[in-house]
């Protein structure tokens, strides 16, 4: 935990000093209102965009997902076969299809474009899971495709990190006024730069407790999107046998949001998670009895 606070700490005080730079450089002053705004949108979406553009290549890169070309035996043809029939009849592209080598029963769904994604399911999931279950899991993935899921949160995470830049820095220049009275030159002091990198932190946790809500609601319609594609049961089944053996994801963060596995957390921790508990969600299906075939 210290880790992360230090290492965002370090990357906050990057941003600041290279914004300055950044902002020189075109003319622009942030201390005025224009110019604050401009400088919050590049470097609240700046991230999130360069995230999702690059998503299918760096989760490739970060689970060593292998993209079935050509089936090779039938347990490739049936994943081929499974996700081009559940795109069809999603409505998008067919997405490339790939296994990663992890212990755990889980999947992921990734990239920029609806017509050109990545659903890729681990070797764990494919040891452990009857095709039923596994059906479900795939049509989970292809409706986080479908619903642009991806694209959907790289852009709220973008206006909520505008959002922390520009009220920490709004907060805190009202702050350092306050505490510093009338500063001969009238300019900010080191203070103000401190209080920011603070008020960040602070209203990131915020900011994060409303993308992992959204995140969660996200993870329902998922999941009634697999029962749509696959079959109420067979969705229920698979995040039944996902409660019998959960554990902590291996997925990468970049990633980990679109799994089908997750939920673990009690307390305070409930508010940081990107789906909902296990049984909140076979609950959720249960309730919807008749809706799906």
């Amino acid at each position: 935990m210290f880790t992360r606070v230090a290492l965002f700490l370090a990357t906050n005080l990057a941003v600041l000093v290279l914004a300055g730079v950044v902002m020189s450089l075109l003319g622009v002053n942030p201390n005025q209102m224009g110019g604050l705004l401009v400088m919050a949108a590049v470097f609240g979406f700046g991230g999130s965009l360069i995230s999702l553009l690059t998503s299918k290549w760096m989760a490739k890169r970060a689970t060593g997902a292998q993209v079935i070309e050509q089936p090779r035996n039938d347990a490739e043809r049936w994943l081929v076969s499974t996700v081009q029939r559940q795109a069809q009849a999603a409505g998008i592209g067919m997405p490339e299809v790939a296994i990663y080598d992890a212990p755990e029963i889980n999947a992921f769904a990734t990239g920029a474009n609806r017509n050109n994604a990545l659903v890729a399911v681990s070797t764990g999931l494919l040891r452990s899971m009857s095709r039923d279950e596994a059906e479900a899991v795939l049509g989970h993935e292809v409706s986080h495709v479908a619903n642009g899921d991806m694209v959907t949160m790289a852009l709220l995470q973008g206006v909520l990190n505008t959002f922390v830049i520009v009220l920490a820095r709004l907060v805190g220049g009202i702050v350092d006024s306050f505490l510093s009275g009338n500063r001969e030159g009238g300019g900010r002091g080191f203070g103000y730069y401190i209080i920011v990198m603070v008020l960040e932190v602070v209203f990131g946790l915020f900011a994060t407790m409303i993308a992992m809500w959204f995140s969660r609601r996200r993870e329902f319609r998922a999941d009634h999107g697999g029962a749509s594609l696959a079959g109420r049961q067979k969705m229920i089944s698979a995040l039944e046998r996902l409660s019998q053996q959960q554990r902590p994801s291996t997925l990468p963060a970049q990633v980990e949001a679109f799994g089908i596995a997750g939920g673990i957390g009690q307390g305070m921790k409930k508010l940081f998670l990107s789906h909902p508990p296990l049984e909140e969600r076979i609950a959720a299906l249960r309730a919807q009895q008749g809706t799906f075939a």
